[in-house]
């Protein structure tokens, strides 16, 4: 098995390389200082065609036509070099996405730049306390105004990531109630600064409350222009699966897991527990499935530098993640055991052993759950694996709700 990137790849890196070490120096920067450096560092490697390489020149980006090996070339060595790349977060991730496929120009040379540089933070308004995996249940009402110009929006949200610093937020809006289920959601974008929209933090069961967790929002006559409305009026279901693809695309990535894995093996030796022959089989299972979820990842890699359709397998890759990382959870919390039930260092303890101990585990146990739910359930996505990849029959259940 050949991973090498070939000869040119490696010239190129050599080249982002000379660029980081030219460019990104914080040295002792910090607070807005360093914000304001990381603004400029961006915008350098822009122009040079290392960031935003999706994006078109005039919504702010690099413009650079689709070369899978240099962008990993790009990420390996931002990494390396710890210097900043995108800006994180739903704006980036799906909205820019979604706009550059759905959008009009309008709706394109009034967000995407201000996202991309950090101006426009994006909230996700699918989810409601009746409406979670199954997003066509949605029941956020949108009424066209008299003039015609505004949608009036009353209803509620929630699980909405960012909540408490969002600027504005993409959503999903029932505004034909009589017809199918699929059809009369229409997607939409808001500007969250308006009377009518009332944003509250969910407290959630580690104890973590504040600006980087869920919020629920509740919507009173808010509005939304008619001309910021994506893609057909009713039409939205189809525009969200847009949305939820590259949210997936994101979820499923392998960079995280090797680490984790060296995490957890860390953990079994701190616990004392790196000699017990069953604690050794578990890890041994889960480094197999890690590894071969990374080589799957090679082999996607190598299936888009070359142009070639990788199959079936693509429609796997979040849902495997979802379950490896919670086998690693799973063990993490056997491995420490009672020590578990002390509170964590984050909500305001210092755990059983120093400022941390191995209660700082507590947040990838729980959040192992949640990746279940997040980017689609793991039952949709079996059933999306079930009928679009292996041709299976419709799920039953599912297909008596229709």
């Amino acid at each position: 098995m050949d991973l090498s990137y070939g000869a040119e790849a490696e010239a190129f890196r050599k080249e982002v390389r000379v660029f980081l070490t030219e460019s990104w120096q914080p040295g002792e920067r910090r607070g807005s200082e360093l914000k304001q450096f990381a603004g400029d560092f961006r915008r350098s490697a822009i122009d040079r065609g290392y960031l935003y390489r999706s994006v078109p020149k005039r919504y702010g980006g690099s413009e650079q036509p689709v070369d899978v090996i240099r962008a990993q070339v790009i990420r390996e060595e931002f990494g390396k070099a710890r210097a900043p790349m995108e800006v994180g977060g739903n704006g980036v991730n799906m909205t820019v996405p979604t706009l550059l496929e759905k959008g009009t120009d309008e709706q394109k040379d009034l967000f995407i730049q201000r996202t991309i540089e950090g101006e426009y933070i994006w909230g996700q308004g699918y989810s409601e306390p009746g409406s979670g995996s199954d997003l066509a249940s949605v029941r956020t009402k949108g009424e066209l105004s008299p003039d015609g110009t505004k949608w009036i929006i009353n209803g509620q949200k929630i699980w909405t990531s960012q909540g408490m610093q969002s600027t504005h937020m993409f959503m999903l809006v029932r505004t034909e109630p009589d017809a199918a289920k699929h059809d009369g959601i229409t997607y939409l974008l808001m500007d969250l600064d308006q009377p009518g929209v009332t944003r509250r933090p969910i407290r959630q069961m580690t104890g973590e409350e504040g600006a980087h967790t869920f919020c629920e929002f509740f919507f009173d006559n808010a509005e939304a222009p008619v001309a910021w409305q994506v893609g057909e009026r009713g039409q939205g279901w189809y525009v969200s699966r847009t949305t939820l693809k590259h949210e997936r695309a994101s979820i499923g990535s392998a960079d995280g897991l090797g680490s984790q894995f060296r995490k957890l093996v860390e953990l079994a030796q701190e616990m004392g527990r790196i000699g017990d022959p069953l604690v050794r089989d578990r890890l041994a299972e889960i480094e197999g499935r890690v590894l071969s979820h990374r080589y799957t990842s090679f082999r996607l890699f190598s299936c888009a530098a070359a142009g070639e359709d990788p199959g079936r397998v693509h429609l796997m890759m979040k849902l495997l993640l979802t379950e490896i990382g919670h086998d690693v959870a799973l063990l993490a919390q056997d491995l420490i055991g009672e020590a578990g039930m002390i509170e964590p260092a984050g909500a305001g303890g210092r755990g059983p052993r120093g400022p941390r101990g191995p209660n700082k585990w507590l947040d990838q146990i729980m959040g192992s759950l949640g990746n279940s739910i997040a980017g689609g359930a793991s039952n949709i996505q079996r059933n999306i694996i079930g009928e679009r990849g292996l041709g299976l029959p419709r799920d039953l259940a599912m297909a008596a709700e229709k």
